[in-house]
């Protein structure tokens, strides 16, 4: 298998952190060695790394992860500049630039600045740089966050049309059961398809280093599927995990379409990964079934609640019958008027409201299928 042309790394701040809680330099040092030699066989490479927080933990002396948002964003101050030295630094003895780039969900809701957003690493990496891509968390609020530098990473990914995004963990990948509780539990290093039985498997929060758990990383991996971006959940510890990913060696949990599958573009993963979402649609049985094995449109009919408080264009999440988040759309309602649609047919809404008002609450055009 030939290595990709260019790749993501997300660094959860579980791998880059020792012990203790302190920046790993080795780990670092190890990590630049494989980016030089994946970038002196051509392959790019962009790094999406947590561990700001977790490093400004260590410069101003706290022992354990704040719980307040004006703590956190001040360790994350003061972690930033030490975070992105590090790679600077080792990068730098091998010849190779770094820039870095900070991110809020806000600098990239606006299609422009979306843009404008892939116009800066794009250039970057054709520089020969690599860019350090961290969630800029001294400005995030709740309502602008990311959440959690998975979905991050597959935002980069879909910016700069990656041919590979590797979200490199404290875990081997997925498994058919949760490994410390389950001892007959093994591997899963194929999916195609994330469905429910598979958001089942995904526990909660990782360590008391970082925000991400397994589900955030199938969420991500979700959104690629849709973009036709490969993703590969791993160790970020193991020995040469990253030339192992870029090579195709079967580690960790690889997720792929099958060859041929139509995947999603530009707007509509803008839609999807850029976007906050404002609240919620949740389908019945039928509807899930026309939106995710026939690619319908979502109908009014076809909604079973909603939560939340949008307008007419803003984004919202929808669930599945069975409460999975399966997609993102704009909606084509306000809230108070799904409100008073869902459930009902298009003619009976065009005899009572009017022929403009009867229209799908989020056609596919305008729709993200994760």
């Amino acid at each position: 298998m030939a290595r990709p042309t260019l790749m993501v790394v997300k660094i959860g701040s579980s791998t880059l952190v020792d012990e203790g809680g302190a920046l790993d330099r080795a780990f670092v040092r190890s990590l630049c060695d494989q980016i030089a030699e994946l970038m002196a066989s051509g392959t790019r490479v962009v790094v999406v790394s947590s561990g700001a927080v977790a490093a400004g933990r260590d410069v101003l002396g706290f022992s354990a992860r704040p719980d307040d948002l004006a703590t956190l964003q001040a360790c994350a101050s003061a972690g930033q500049a030490r975070l992105t030295q590090a790679y600077a630094d080792v990068l730098a003895e091998r010849g190779i630039p770094c820039g870095q780039v900070l991110l809020t969900r806000r600098d990239v809701m606006d299609r422009d600045a979306f843009l404008n957003a892939r116009v800066t690493l794009t250039r970057l990496v054709e520089l020969g740089a690599v860019p350090v891509v961290n969630e800029n968390d001294t400005l995030s609020t709740a309502e602008f966050a990311f959440g959690d530098n998975d979905m991050l990473g597959a935002l980069v990914s879909a910016l700069v049309g990656a041919d590979l995004y590797a979200i490199c963990s404290d875990v081997e990948g997925l498994y058919t059961a949760n490994p410390q509780e389950d001892p007959s539990a093994t591997l899963i290093p194929h999916v195609t398809e994330v469905d429910h039985r598979l958001t089942e498997l995904a526990g909660g929060a990782g360590t008391s280093f970082g925000t991400g758990g397994m589900s955030s990383k199938l969420r991500a991996a979700r959104a690629m599927l849709a973009a036709g971006i490969p993703t590969v959940i791993c160790r970020g510890r193991r020995e040469g995990v990253l030339l192992d990913v870029a090579d195709g060696r079967g580690v960790g949990t690889r997720f792929e379409s099958p060859a041929g599958s139509p995947h999603e573009g530009g707007r509509k993963l803008w839609i999807g990964l850029a976007e906050v979402p404002r609240g919620t649609i949740s389908l019945d049985e039928g509807a899930s079934r026309a939106v995710l094995e026939r690619g319908a449109s979502i109908l009014p009919v076809g909604v079973a609640a909603t939560s939340g408080s949008y307008e007419a264009g803003d984004v919202v999440n929808v669930r599945s019958a069975t409460g999975d988040v399966v997609g993102r759309g704009i909606a084509r309602y306000s809230s108070e008027d799904m409100a008073r649609v869902r459930g009902i047919k298009l003619d009976v809404i065009a005899r009572f409201l009017g022929p403009e008002r009867a229209q799908p609450a989020v056609h596919r055009d305008d729709l993200l299928v994760f």
